[in-house]
């Protein structure tokens, strides 16, 4: 994973709303992914793995409250709250529900813009123990999220990249197929079906190893999983 801009999934179900967030994270420099509903929102998060998702709480199939609820069960995605609920039970709910801001609508730009790099920061801080892994020539640094091969970066999908990381954070264990399945697809993948994660682990090798045939750094546990070379 190359580029450095941090990918933000809006779950807004007002057009007006929704195109105001997607022109404000434009101009702030962030890729942006927007969907209506939870449904959507669960389906996003699952494909597109995004960095940052901001939430609308009235949302027409289902509460807010609900998704991040069941978000937390599996996931740590920074989650900041936009949403015309004002009351403070309303704010202390979400934020005891596992949301890591709340900023209520109407909101000025430089103020959303600046609690997102807050939170963004929180989170890469709070998930990098050791910033930067290294064995060889690959490399992967973590607050960056920049992977390179003999000081050259490489192109990951978002998913790629957080199957990369997943390992890399242990290296040395080996995580099955359905540890990696269930932390990077969440919930409602198919933990007995890893015909997804073969096809994306066969694209990282292609693009990291000298021999994708006979991996040095991504090592097959035949019939359990994979696991990270360990640091020299």
């Amino acid at each position: 994973m190359s580029h450095s801009k941090p990918t933000v999934l809006i779950v807004e179900d007002e057009g007006y709303i929704r195109r105001v967030l997607e022109a404000v994270l434009h101009a702030g420099g962030y890729r942006v992914l927007s969907v209506q509903n939870g449904a959507a929102a669960r389906a996003g998060i699952s494909a597109y793995m995004p960095d940052l998702l901001l939430l609308d709480l009235g949302l027409p199939d289902m509460d807010g409250i609900a998704l991040l609820k069941e978000l937390r069960g599996w996931s740590r995605l920074p989650v900041i709250v936009v949403s015309a609920r004002s009351t403070e039970r309303d704010k202390i709910l979400a934020l005891d529900c596992g949301a890591d801001d709340y900023i209520t609508k109407p909101f000025s730009s430089p103020e959303l813009l600046a609690r997102m790099r807050a939170v963004l920061r929180r989170n890469a801080a709070a998930a990098s123990p050791e910033d930067v892994y290294c064995v060889g020539d690959f490399k992967i640094d973590f607050v960056k999220r920049i992977v390179t091969v003999g000081g050259e970066p490489v192109r990951l999908t978002q998913v790629e990249y957080r199957i990369v990381e997943l390992i890399a954070r242990q290296p040395g264990n080996v995580l099955t197929y359905r540890q990696i399945i269930h932390h990077v697809w969440g919930p409602y993948a198919d933990v007995d079906n890893n015909r997804i994660l073969r096809v994306n682990m066969s694209n990282i090798r292609r693009k990291i190893e000298r021999d994708s045939m006979s991996p040095q750094y991504i090592l097959t546990e035949i019939g359990v999983g994979y696991r990270m070379a360990e640091k020299a």
